[in-house]
């Protein structure tokens, strides 16, 4: 048995020197397959895996990933972040300059947007390719804190010798992810990166702290504009009969009438003027407002609901659901995560607790916490499918789950124990 994973900021702060010797010691104890002097944190040790199930290889960076100016600059100005870089660059800018550190801002994907920093450290950082355009999730550049912060959806640091690609070594980097307020979505991640002469134990809850505080400019942002799109909408309703509701883009509510208050209205991403089927709201006609929607319900909600769900699991890096009845459907791509809980349901049609979705997903029951507010957010675009207490698809909904023809291609980032133990079960002779 491996002994205790070692404790990264004690053992920097006690001998800096010796945590580099160490490290890079379990680095190549791990590539060669051999028992380490120390287990790596289990974070490191899981993207580690990952790096050689996708045959990443650790003594070179690889194929030079990166995306053109002009897609570059379409990323920019359709990012959410862009609105949050004022609050990002306040934070962490003086920090970067006076402790020779570099700020960078990625979208969902890992490519680099924006950067600021010390500039010396700046043009180091060209040498290993973080510069705008270029893409940092793990498949391009291995292990790092950026792609890894992506691939487990929390804040963390990868520290020397702890990334994949043995020339990042002499790196530390401390990322967290940013997530959109309006839908929980993954917007980015923001990160500090310099030599690994550099860290200190302050970065990563310091990070940590700037992500929420852009998800807190962000939320406030869209109260801002929901605002507004009430006093539009105000005037409009008075002078409408029957059902109605104005939402704003990400479907969340304005104001209503003639029908009981709802926070969101999920729309699918195929949303347009026109006459529509809702699994939520059944037909209904879509109006365009500044800024948002009026939808104005049937007189009478229809009788067919959603009958047929189908989860594809088939791709390498993105999943889908699918959600249909008679009357119409409508499709969405999942997060990581979220393909990971529906697969489980999928699996368990009886249903499963808060605490064995946390079993089955993180290996631990206790996280139940982050199972519910996980699965809350799933809910609110497939309410008409899943029930809760247990959760569960519907018992009247068909559930279909393509899976990739490789059956060790399932969900491939996945370390979940549901998904290893459905791999395993399939490749069993």
């Amino acid at each position: 048995m491996k002994d205790a994973p070692l404790d990264l900021a004690r053992l920097v702060a006690q001998d800096a020197g010796h945590a580099l010797r160490l490290l890079h010691r379990v680095r190549e104890a791990e590539l060669a397959g051999e028992r380490p002097p120390v287990a790596p944190r289990p974070e490191i040790g899981a993207s580690w895996e990952r790096m050689a199930r996708l045959g990443v290889r650790p003594d070179r960076q690889g194929e030079r990933l990166e995306v053109g100016i002009e897609e570059l600059e379409h990323r920019r100005r359709s990012s959410a972040l862009g609105g949050a870089m004022p609050t990002v660059e306040a934070a962490l800018t003086e920090l970067a300059e006076t402790t020779a550190q570099m700020v960078a801002v990625t979208d969902a994907e890992g490519t680099v947007l924006w950067r600021t920093g010390d500039a010396g450290v700046l043009r180091r950082a060209e040498g290993i390719r973080l510069e705008e355009g270029a893409v940092w999730a793990e498949h391009a550049t291995g292990t790092n804190a950026i792609g890894t912060a992506i691939a487990a959806g929390k804040a963390l640091r990868v520290h020397a010798a702890e990334h994949f690609v043995a020339a990042l070594a002499g790196w530390t980097c401390a990322a967290a992810p940013v997530r959109d307020p309006r839908d929980g979505r993954l917007l980015g991640t923001v990160d500090v990166s310099g030599p690994a002469r550099g860290f200190h134990p302050s970065t990563l809850p310091l990070v940590a702290s700037v992500a929420r505080l852009a998800e807190s400019d962000l939320r406030e942002r869209h109260r801002a504009a929901v605002e507004r799109l009430r006093s539009v909408a105000a005037p409009l309703l008075s002078r409408v009969r029957g059902r109605a509701v104005v939402v704003d883009p990400h479907g969340w509510t304005a104001a209503v009438t003639g029908m009981a208050p709802v926070d969101r209205v999920v729309l699918p991403k195929s949303f347009g003027a026109g006459r529509l089927w809702h699994p939520v709201l059944g037909v209904c006609t879509a109006e365009p407002l500044p800024g948002g929607w009026l939808l104005r319900l049937a007189a009478e909600r229809p009788r067919e609901a959603a009958s047929r769900v189908v989860l594809d699991v088939s791709g390498a890096r993105r999943c889908w659901v699918a959600v249909s009845g008679s009357a119409g459907g409508w499709r969405k791509e999942l997060t990581p995560r979220h393909a990971e809980l529906l697969y489980v349901l999928a699996l368990h049609r009886s249903g499963r607790t808060a605490a064995e979705l946390a079993a089955d997903v993180f290996g631990d029951p206790s996280r139940a916490v982050t199972v519910r507010a996980e699965m809350s957010r799933v809910r609110r675009h497939l309410s008409g499918v899943l029930d809760h207490r247990p959760y569960r698809f519907r018992e009247e909904v068909e559930v279909e789950v393509v899976a990739p023809a490789d059956p060790s291609d399932l969900l491939p980032h996945s370390t979940a124990p549901a998904v290893l133990g459905a791999r395993r079960d399939c490749l069993a002779p």
